[in-house]
């Protein structure tokens, strides 16, 4: 598979401007830095929270990739360069995996020398994304462990009506959860208070983990260049599915080749799967197994 096409990589050197104000430079930042010498550069007084909040105060308008390049190229103007890098995380139930919560990253990289945008993604069930209702803290002792709190921030919020004034991020300390619930609880509608995780990167290590290795995934890109242009930034682009059935060779979901493209010249290259399998077992098979 041709997909190592590397020369001395045209970023070395250069800065790249990421919008964000929840420290994730402290996970891109030596990725990039230690895969093609970019360097990562955070503009201040950003505040990226006015595209959308988590615990919406502020409403996310468009998809989550349109959110992620907009952040970037907010970026870019701010601190006039023509790189620009921006992630948004979406948090809800896993689309394959039943009662299973999932994190939905997208990563983007503007290249505004060239002329390409480059999106990198991942559904992960790498996430301690929960909610849970209460009244005092003692009764939530089994949550707290399954949210892996104090080392993940906590939220907190009256759990019906809202209240202005009660709403407590980025808690990490048992005597601020503590009476952050009890303020809560006592100003609620039914009583209660609502504890969900702080799904912001720089309060959960489990979403830093995510968006590492959707780093790598991203410098892995920008390290290869285009066999027909040099551009950086080839890599996987698509998928095609229909891997034979080893029964009857039927089309079956799972995927069979994978095509690597550059996001430029829109150069294409096919492969087989590079687990080198050939065919499905006869489970996966809509006709063998209906």
């Amino acid at each position: 598979m041709s997909t190592d096409h590397r020369i001395d990589n045209p970023y070395r050197g250069r800065k790249v401007a990421l919008a964000t104000k929840h420290q994730k430079e402290r996970v891109l930042g030596p990725v990039l830095y230690n895969g093609v010498g970019l360097e990562v550069h955070v503009p201040s007084d950003l505040d990226t929270d006015r595209l959308g909040t988590f615990t919406g105060e502020v409403d996310r308008t468009g998809t989550p990739r349109e959110v992620a390049v907009r952040k970037a190229r907010w970026g870019m103007s701010v601190s006039g360069l023509p790189f620009g890098m921006a992630s948004e995380g979406s948090f809800g139930p896993h689309p394959q995996l039943v009662f299973a919560p999932m994190d939905h990253e997208v990563l983007v990289f503007v290249d505004d020398e060239r002329g390409f945008e480059l999106v990198e993604q991942v559904v992960s069930s790498q996430t301690n994304f929960a909610h849970r209702a209460t009244k005092t803290v003692e009764q939530i002792e089994d949550f707290l462990m399954q949210v892996q709190f104090p080392s993940h921030g906590l939220i907190v919020r009256p759990n019906s009506g809202l209240r202005p004034g009660f709403l407590f991020k980025g808690i990490t300390r048992a005597d601020v959860l503590k009476a952050a619930v009890e303020k809560c609880a006592s100003v609620s509608d039914d009583g209660l208070a609502h504890v969900e995780t702080d799904m912001r990167a720089h309060m959960n290590p489990t979403r830093q983990q995510v968006l590492y290795e959707l780093a790598l995934a991203l410098t892995r890109r920008l390290a290869a260049l285009c066999p027909l242009c040099h551009t950086p930034g080839w890599g996987l682009v698509e998928v095609v599915k229909g891997l034979p059935c080893e029964w009857c060779g039927g089309e079956t979901e799972w995927v069979m080749s994978e095509i690597y493209g550059c996001p430029l010249c829109q150069y294409r290259e096919e492969y087989p799967r590079r687990d080198g399998l050939r065919s499905a077992p006869p489970g996966q098979c809509p006709w063998c197994n209906p």
